[in-house]
């Protein structure tokens, strides 16, 4: 390594940086120190070294290409790092859900000392969703829940915090997957398609609305699960799949048969703010491998929250699709399964393979 490198300034952004540990500059550049040999992110808690034996580089990669390598810090500094972002996704998640009007993006970045791009990185690899779409699960939620105790559309709304009816109902379809008076009819004067079929794992229902499939049910006895699509939609027209129906339903039976191919097909996700997190983190669980409740409940940044994340398993109507069958206990054994256990293992063994 080359010993004849400029003299850096006490007062130069990236020395400051590093005084201040400032995490928001690790993406910026790394710093070496010729004493040691090693490199570090400018938010390392390693022990500050002499200025004049620092130099830096712009990627980890140009540090490694001059001979130093990587601190032995450096693992335990970026989980301390993951710790933090979980912290600071959690009291967005806060935020958003305390407040009256949904927040801006630069609202939230400010409020939690951060870059608008980085928070809105950091939001999206943590939970799967941005902030916007994360505020508008969460006051379709709200609404859901105030459709079925408010004395009109109009008061559910409002108390849902929407200032107008017309913002609402501008994107209600996308929110609700209906009209909200249909929602609060049970899906009253709304379609949906289904049909009932036969594969390796017993009976399969298929069911699918305007916006997309919205049931993928398994079982032993297809009547049962029809009773289970009426009890979710009580007053829709259900109606019987026609031949092009049948085609859809053949591509969901092929993902029931060979569930790691994946089925690229738009989805009808219904359920809370919260039990969609979690639904957007277990789609990227690779095939062939599982993640434990605990873990997801790391990834959504709700380490706490793992019952909830059971929970929200348990209330996935979207069979493989929405892959609940690759989340084990953290010892590894099968835990419940809204199919049962059983179809679990063999859903698990088949992507193995």
């Amino acid at each position: 390594m080359r010993q004849d490198k400029p003299h850096i300034s006490e007062n130069d952004p990236r020395w400051q940086a590093i005084l201040a540990r400032d995490p928001a500059a690790d993406r910026e550049f790394v710093y070496a120190v010729r004493t040691t040999g090693v490199y570090c992110r400018p938010s390392s808690t390693s022990r500050l070294p002499r200025i004049d034996n620092v130099e830096f580089f712009d990627t980890p990669a140009q540090a490694e290409a001059a001979g130093y390598r990587p601190s032995k810090r450096r693992a335990a500094d970026q989980t301390l790092m993951a710790e933090q972002h979980r912290a600071q996704v959690t009291r967005a998640c806060q935020l958003i859900e305390s407040a009256e009007s949904v927040p801006s993006l630069n609202q939230l970045a400010e409020q939690l000392n951060m870059s608008p791009f980085h928070f809105h990185r950091v939001f999206k690899t943590i939970t799967g969703v941005t902030p916007k779409a994360y505020a508008s699960a969460h006051r379709a939620s709200k609404v859901r829940n105030q459709l079925q105790h408010a004395s009109t559309i109009t008061d559910a709304l409002y108390e849902a915090g929407f200032n107008s009816n017309s913002r609402f109902y501008e994107s209600s379809n996308a929110r609700l997957g209906m009209t909200p008076g249909a929602y609060r009819d049970g899906g009253a004067n709304m379609a949906i398609r289904f049909a009932i079929g036969q594969c390796s794992l017993g009976a399969i229902l298929v069911a699918q609305s305007e916006r997309g499939i919205c049931a993928i049910l398994l079982g032993d006895d297809p009547q049962a699960l029809l009773h289970d699509l009426q009890d979710k939609f009580p007053k829709a027209d259900l109606l019987g799949g026609d031949a092009a129906f049948e085609t859809l339903v053949a591509r969901v039976v092929g993902l029931i048969e060979v569930p790691g191919i994946g089925l690229d097909l738009p989805l009808d996700l219904r359920g809370t703010a919260f039990q969609e997190r979690v639904w957007q983190a277990l789609r990227t669980i690779p095939a062939g491998t599982t993640a434990s409740y605990a873990e997801i409940a790391q990834r959504i940044g709700s380490p706490k929250a793992v019952r909830a994340v059971a929970q929200a398993c348990a209330a996935n109507a979207l069979a493989v699709a929405i892959p609940c069958h690759r989340v084990v206990r953290s010892d590894g054994n099968l835990s419940g399964y809204r199919w049962g256990v059983e179809r679990k293992r063999q859903l698990l063994e088949r992507e193995r393979r």
